[in-house]
């Protein structure tokens, strides 16, 4: 079983658009598709689950359909945080605070502090995220203490910038998904993704759930993972 499991919850508005709804039903639909992923992630066994929620990139879209979708995010955290506790699933948010209501990063906040000490799953939510950012910022900390006189610059190893990452301290994904059958990774985990079994799956986001996440587990420990030496089985 991969360790840590990252998805980009692609396809809600193309999901609505062929059934002649709006974003905001795809959207909500896809919220419904978290839920059974998280619960069929904590039933698989999988200590790490990362979902790409809300991208830097998404700030372009209407005015209309952010609010939507930081609604979703809000009644997400009300109505799931307490099965999500009781589930002992423990809730990390990467990405950046700014732009963000005051109100909602004090939800979000309470609600990874409320899980802080849960065990079973460590569910890793991508909110203003972006992965071009992430790594900027991580290399202007490491400016700062080679500045201060804290570190050489010899110092600064592949290690130490892992460390200044929003991630610090979740291991690298085993295996990346991303539905709706689109091909890239769209500024999501580039650094953490190096070594990243991908899987496409041509599903729209509310289509998906414990079917397809034991699908693409299937693909991945079917394939040899080399990290640039011999090859080695994902599974015996």
């Amino acid at each position: 079983m991969p360790q840590h499991v990252a998805i980009i919850m692609d396809g809600n508005g193309r999901w609505a658009a062929e059934r002649g709804l709006p974003r905001a039903i795809g959207h909500r639909s896809g919220v419904d598709a978290v839920r059974r992923t998280v619960r069929a992630a904590t039933d698989l066994g999988i200590p790490f689950l990362t979902i790409y929620s809300f991208s830097s990139e998404n700030w372009a879209r209407p005015p209309e359909e952010i609010d939507d979708l930081m609604g979703l995010i809000r009644r997400f955290i009300r109505r799931d945080l307490a099965e999500l506790h009781q589930s002992n699933v423990r809730i990390r948010i990467i990405g950046e605070r700014d732009r963000v209501d005051a109100k909602m990063m004090k939800m979000i906040d309470e609600a990874v502090e409320l899980t802080r000490a849960n065990t079973a799953l460590t569910l890793v939510i991508a909110f203003n995220y972006g992965s071009r950012i992430e790594i900027a910022k991580a290399a202007q900390r490491l400016a700062e203490e080679v500045a201060a006189g804290r570190l050489q610059p010899s110092e600064i190893t592949p290690e130490r910038l892992d460390a200044a990452l929003d991630t610090h301290g979740i291991p690298d994904p085993d295996l990346l998904i991303r539905t709706s059958g689109e091909m890239r990774l769209s500024n999501f985990l580039l650094w953490q993704a190096a070594y990243a079994e991908l899987v496409f799956v041509d599903a729209y986001w509310p289509d998906f759930g414990r079917e397809l996440l034991e699908s693409a587990i299937g693909e991945f420990r079917r394939r040899t993972r080399r990290f640039g030496g011999l090859s080695r089985r994902t599974s015996a």
